[in-house]
C-alpha cells in the first residue's frame, strides 16, 4: 500500500480563516480557494502543483491510485476533508500526525508541525504563509507561487519524517481508530432538518424575549442581575438552586457565580432555556449556549450534511472530545430542548441509527480490576447494584429500598469508588438537590468502604505505585498483564500498549502534607491513588469502546461517540439484524479483559433525539 503524504495551501484573511471559522465553515466558504497542494508518494521527491481548479482536480483524481493507498496529512481532518469534499477522492486509509502525536506524546506537549518539528530536530517549519494573507491563486507572482510551493513541500516532508518516526510508537489497532475518527468528518452522511432547526430557532429566542420581559416584571433589573443574592432569588425562582463552592479567602460558603466555576458554566447548557437567558444575560453573552448552537447547526444545513468534528485522543485517559468550535461531546442530555436538538440530527433517507451505551462500564471496569468479585457477579447476572449498594447502607432487604435510596446508593457506587471524602460527596448530593448530614456522610462512605475493601485496597496499590514510579520502579497495578507502570517516563502503559502520562513527577509540601504532583500546561496538578485509578478505570473503558467501534465498523458506518456511546448508521431493511450485531459487538470483552462483564443498551431512530430502545425479535440472531 502506498503512503502519499499530502498538504493544501489555500487562501485566507483576516476574516476567512480557521481562526474565525470552524472547518467546515471555511472549506465551504464561498471564497475558499486551493492556492496548492504538494504530494508525496512514499519516499519520492514531493511535488507542488498549483493552477486552475479543474485542471488540478483532474490531475489528482488520475496520477494516483487513491484507492489502494493511504494518505497522510498532519490535521487530516482539515487535509482529508478537502481531498474528498472538493475533489472527490477517497483513500482506504487517512493517517494523521497530529492524531499520530496526541496519543504518543499526550495532551500536555503541542502537536503543531512547528513544535514537532523541533522537538525531533527534523528541520523547520517556514513561515512563508505569512506573506500569503489576502491573496488568492491570481494576486501571486511566480516567484511568490515558488516560494509559497517550496514552504508546502518542506511541511509535507516534514510531516513523513515525523510519521516514519512516529509509526513504530503506535499500535495497529490506534491507527485504524484514527481513520475511523477522521472519517466521522470526512465523510459526513447525518443531515440536520433545517425547517425543524428555524422552528426551534424561532421558539428560544420569543422564548428568550418573554423571559427577559418577565424579569422585568419580577423587578429584575441589570443591576439586580450582577448582584449575587438577587441573581441567586432570580435562579430560585425558575427552581435551581445557585451553585456554591468554599471560598479560598475566608473558607466561608459563596456563591459559585464566576466565570470559571463549574457550577456556574453548567447553568449555561441548563435544560431550562429560561435559566440560560438569565445567566447569559449575568454574564454579558448576547445569546444563549442552545440559541447559538441552533444557528450553528441551521448555517450548516445550508452547507450541506454534518461532518462530525471528534477530537482523538483528546483528554489525559485518551478519550475523544469535542473539537473544532463544535462540540457534539456536550449536547444537553435532559429537557425538552435537548431532545428537540438532537432532533434535528438525521438519518440519511433510507437508512436508520443506533445509538448504543455501554452501560455502567466504569464501575463494572473498577470492580473487575479491584477484584471486587461480590460486585463483579452482580453486575454478570444483571442484578441492581445501586439498590444493593444502599441495601447495605441502610441495613433494609433489596425490595424494600425506596427510589430515593437507590438514588443514595447509585451515587456512592458511581462516585465513591475514587476514593471520594465525605465532604465532596456530601455536596455531590447537594448539587443533585439531596440534603445529608455530614455524619450521615461520613457513614455512608465509611459503609462503601466496608464493603469494597478490593477496590479501597486498590486505591492503596495505585498510590504505592505512584511513588514507585516517583522513585524510578517499576509496578504492576491490578490485575496482572492490564496495567503496567514505566517509571522512566513517568506513565502508567495501559491494554491498547499507549501510555498514560505524569510528566516530571514530583513531591511537594502543601497545608496538607506532601503531595504527589505532575506538570500540565495548566501547571501542577495533585495525583493520588484513587484519582489514578480514576484515570486508569477511564482509560481501559476508552481501550475496550474503541476496540468495539472498530467491529462495528467493519459492518456499519460509525457516525459519532459520546462518553461511554457509539452512535451508527444502517440500512432500513437491516434494522434488527444491525441492532442485534451493535449490541453483540458492545458486549464483546477482549482477551485481555477476561472476566468483565459488559452489557450495551441499544436504541433505534430515524433521528438522534427519538431513538427508542430495541427489543430483540425472538430467535434473532446476527449474521
Amino acid at each position: 500500500m502506498d503512503i502519499i503524504t499530502i498538504d493544501f495551501e489555500t487562501y485566507y484573511d483576516k476574516d476567512i480563516s480557521l481562526k474565525k471559522l470552524t472547518t467546515e465553515e471555511y472549506i465551504r466558504h464561498p471564497e475558499f480557494e486551493v492556492i496548492g497542494v504538494s504530494v508525496k508518494v512514499n519516499d519520492e521527491e514531493t511535488q507542488w502543483l498549483s493552477g486552475e481548479f479543474s485542471d488540478l482536480q483532474k490531475h489528482m483524481q488520475t496520477a494516483y491510485k487513491w484507492h489502494d493507498s493511504a494518505v497522510l496529512a498532519h490535521n487530516c481532518m482539515f487535509d482529508g476533508a478537502i481531498l474528498h469534499w472538493l475533489f472527490g477522492i477517497s483513500p482506504r486509509v487517512w493517517f494523521d500526525t497530529l492524531s499520530m502525536s496526541r496519543a504518543i506524546h499526550g495532551v500536555e506537549v503541542s502537536a503543531s508541525l512547528k513544535n514537532l518539528a523541533e522537538l525531533y530536530s527534523i528541520g523547520e517549519k517556514g513561515d512563508e504563509i505569512l506573506n500569503a494573507a489576502g491573496k488568492h491563486r491570481c494576486d501571486f507572482t511566480s516567484e511568490e507561487l515558488s516560494r509559497y510551493g517550496d514552504y508546502c513541500v518542506n511541511d509535507t516532508e516534514l510531516t513523513y519524517q515525523l510519521f516514519s518516526l512516529f509509526l513504530p510508537h503506535i499500535p495497529k489497532t490506534e491507527l485504524k481508530i484514527i481513520d475511523m475518527t477522521l472519517r466521522m468528518f470526512t465523510h459526513p452522511i447525518l443531515e440536520l432538518d433545517a425547517a425543524k432547526l428555524t422552528k426551534h430557532l424561532d421558539t428560544i429566542q420569543k422564548d428568550k424575549e418573554e423571559i427577559l420581559a418577565d424579569t422585568h416584571k419580577l423587578g429584575i433589573t441589570k443591576d439586580d442581575l450582577m448582584s449575587n443574592p438577587k441573581f441567586a432569588k432570580a435562579l430560585e425562582h425558575f427552581g435551581v438552586k445557585a451553585p456554591t463552592k468554599t471560598s479560598l479567602r475566608t473558607g466561608e460558603e459563596t456563591f459559585a457565580f464566576a466565570k470559571t466555576d463549574e457550577g456556574f458554566l453548567a447553568l449555561q447548557a441548563h435544560e431550562d432555556i429560561q435559566v440560560q437567558t438569565l445567566v447569559a444575560a449575568r454574564i454579558g453573552l448576547k445569546s444563549t449556549l442552545e440559541e447559538t448552537r441552533t444557528q450553528k447547526f441551521l448555517a450548516i444545513a445550508g452547507r450541506g450534511t454534518l461532518p462530525v468534528p471528534i477530537k482523538y485522543y483528546a483528554a489525559h485517559t485518551g478519550r475523544w472530545g469535542g473539537y473544532d468550535k463544535i462540540n457534539l461531546q456536550n449536547l444537553p442530555s435532559r429537557g425538552q430542548n435537548a431532545k428537540v436538538l438532537k432532533s434535528c440530527i438525521t438519518a440519511p433517507h433510507g437508512y436508520t441509527l443506533i445509538e448504543s451505551d455501554s452501560a455502567q462500564i466504569e464501575a463494572r471496569v473498577l470492580a473487575w480490576l479491584s477484584g471486587q468479585d461480590d460486585l463483579v457477579e452482580s453486575f454478570r447476572k444483571g442484578e441492581d447494584v445501586y439498590k444493593k449498594m444502599a441495601s447495605v447502607i441502610y441495613g433494609k432487604p433489596v425490595e424494600d429500598i425506596s427510589s430515593a435510596q437507590r438514588f443514595i446508593g447509585k451515587t456512592t457506587i458511581l462516585g465513591a469508588g475514587y476514593s471520594m471524602g465525605w465532604r465532596k460527596f456530601q455536596n455531590q448530593l447537594k448539587n443533585f438537590g439531596v440534603e445529608v448530614e455530614a455524619q450521615e456522610a461520613r457513614r455512608i462512605i465509611q459503609v462503601y468502604r466496608q464493603a469494597n475493601a478490593n477496590i479501597t485496597g486498590l486505591w492503596k496499590e495505585a498510590q504505592a505505585a505512584l511513588i514507585g514510579m516517583y522513585k524510578n520502579n517499576a509496578y504492576v497495578i491490578g490485575r496482572n498483564g492490564v496495567l503496567s507502570v514505566v517509571p522512566e517516563q513517568n506513565a502508567i502503559r495501559l491494554p491498547s500498549g499507549l501510555l498514560m502520562r505524569y510528566d516530571k513527577l514530583k513531591v511537594e509540601q502543601d497545608e496538607n502534607g506532601m503531595q504527589l504532583v505532575y506538570r500540565t500546561r495548566r501547571g501542577w496538578t495533585k495525583i493520588y491513588g484513587g484519582k489514578a485509578i480514576e484515570n486508569v478505570c477511564q482509560g481501559i473503558a476508552r481501550c475496550i469502546m474503541a476496540e468495539q467501534m472498530l467491529m462495528i465498523a467493519r459492518r456499519y458506518k460509525v457516525l459519532l461517540t459520546v462518553h461511554d456511546s457509539v452512535v451508527c448508521c444502517v440500512p432500513d431493511k437491516e434494522v434488527d439484524t444491525a441492532a442485534y450485531f451493535v449490541e453483540e459487538c458492545m458486549q464483546w470483552v477482549p482477551v485481555w479483559a477476561e472476566g468483565l462483564p459488559l452489557t450495551g443498551d441499544v436504541q433505534i431512530g430515524k433521528n438522534y433525539g427519538d431513538c427508542k430502545e430495541w427489543k430483540n425479535p425472538h430467535g434473532l440472531l446476527a449474521v
